[in-house]
């Protein structure tokens, strides 16, 4: 027969294992999320997604640079933006930005 101390210690021992399995799913499930095209980024973040620091939006036209303000919400957040940079076509740090 089991002593009732070694069953609370057991019980407790069992407790202690499980969480951090439990916070190990939760770190490997939080990455961010990769969306199919702009029009589902805008359904979000209707200004797009910049890497952290970003502070304008950087236009070349005729080969002339100007730095434009941001418009709509922005979502600064550079490991969202590295999921979605495949819909960044000018490569100024932010993905899906409104012109």
């Amino acid at each position: 027969m089991i002593s009732p101390r070694l069953a609370i210690a057991a019980t407790v021992l069992t407790v202690a294992i499980a969480v951090p399995s439990v916070v190990a799913a939760d770190a490997a499930s939080a990455s961010p999320k990769a969306y199919a095209n702009c029009t589902a980024v805008h359904k979000t973040y209707s200004g797009g997604i910049a890497k952290a620091g970003v502070k304008n939006n950087t236009v070349t036209s005729k080969g002339k640079v100007t730095h434009r303000a941001l418009k709509g919400k922005v979502k600064f957040d550079t490991a969202l933006y590295n999921a979605n940079k495949k819909s960044d076509r000018d490569g100024d740090g932010i993905a899906c930005e409104l012109d």
